[in-house]
């Protein structure tokens, strides 16, 4: 709810305080002026005797009325005021109580009287809000610490091998050159692999998405893509994938090249990783009514719906058990969101026959 809701709530509880207290205070004075010409018309009924002790205190009353009048109305809204406040402090101490209870929200819903209904319900919904952030919290917080695990192990697994390989080769020199070939072949691709883990934990300490800051210029998109695709060949080949592209030629798009690069490096990476061997990669890019959409499709185990809607959340992984080799830190695709949605446009994962599609969809204007 807006704030001007809640504010809008507040004053209607105070002008109807107000206008209850007003309306007492109103009640009280007719209520005493009735009384007043009741009496009077009470005295002029009938004839009193100078000696009856009631015609003396009430020639006393008619002589005074003015001041009586103005005590009694003293002290009539002292009361009413005295009540309205006693009231008014209950209110606040019950409030006061409901805040106090926000602080550290559980699953108790606050309870307020009738007539702070209204912000009973602010606070309800208050206390809703911040059981789920701190649910949210505390479960990105455990995914976190649970990845910094996981890569402080596969930190270690490369660094073994590196290690006992180049031990190997200092060790033997007697060893044929193919057997020293393959040794430091394998050695290197350890070490690779041990900078790419290192890099992960560069960008989970500097990861703020809000940082991030687009740097426009007109580029052509179609040629972007098949560079990439260039790029990612070998990598493909060695995974017994292949491409299947469908480029539609000279598409501008006036963007971040590099950061909109990214996006699409990231999902192409992650659709070789989540793969069937010997199946393709599909690219596709189309440009219809104004808006241009970029496909990305590999073959490979459907993604269950309650994981595809949290693909794109920060640290979030499909598999659990992570695979040293396969494993990122489960930044590339909410990075990925984001600098699509600075670029104004939209990103989505579909999973259906063994298929997992991602769609980009960026506006030209």
């Amino acid at each position: 709810m807006s704030s001007e809701r809640r504010k809008f709530s507040r004053s209607h509880i105070t002008r109807r305080i107000i206008f209850q207290y007003f309306v007492s205070m109103a009640v009280f004075i007719a209520v005493l002026i009735a009384g007043i010409f009741v009496c009077k018309w009470v005295c002029e009924s009938r004839v009193w005797l100078d000696y009856d002790p009631n015609y003396k205190r009430l020639k006393f009353i008619q002589d005074n009325i003015v001041s009586i009048s103005c005590i009694i109305i003293i002290i009539g809204g002292t009361i009413i005021t005295n009540i309205f406040i006693v009231r008014l402090l209950k209110y606040i101490d019950e409030i006061v109580g409901a805040a106090k209870q926000l602080t550290s929200p559980d699953e108790r819903e606050i309870s307020l009287r009738g007539t702070l209904f209204e912000i009973e319900q602010e606070l309800n919904l208050s206390r809703e809000r911040a059981l789920r952030s701190n649910e949210l919290a505390k479960e990105a917080e455990k995914r976190k610490n649970d990845l910094i695990m996981y890569l402080a192990h596969d930190l270690k697994t490369p660094l073994t091998a590196v290690i006992g390989y180049l031990t190997l080769l200092r060790d033997e020199p007697e060893l044929s050159l193919r057997l020293k070939a393959k040794y430091t072949g394998i050695a290197l691709d350890k070490a690779q692999r041990l900078e790419e883990l290192i890099n992960e934990f560069f960008e989970i300490t500097r990861f703020n998405l809000t940082n991030i800051s687009l740097e426009l210029q007109s580029i052509n998109l179609s040629r972007m893509l098949e560079q990439i695709c260039d790029e990612f060949t070998p990598i493909l080949a060695q995974k017994g994938l292949m491409w299947e592209t469908d480029i539609q030629k000279d598409i501008q798009l006036l963007c971040d090249p590099d950061k909109l690069e990214r996006v699409f490096d990231n999902l192409i990476r992650n659709s070789i990783n989540y793969s069937y061997e010997n199946s393709p990669v599909s690219l596709k890019l189309q440009q219809r009514e104004g808006k241009i959409t970029v496909t990305v499709e590999n073959r490979g185990k459907n993604i269950p719906p309650e994981k595809l809607s949290r693909i794109f959340e920060q640290f979030y992984r499909l598999d659990s058990s992570r695979s040293s080799e396969t494993g990122g830190a489960g930044l590339g695709l909410a990075i990925a969101k984001e600098i699509v949605r600075l670029h104004g446009g939209e990103i989505f994962a579909e999973s259906e026959g063994e298929r997992v599609r991602f769609l980009v969809r960026l506006g030209t204007d």
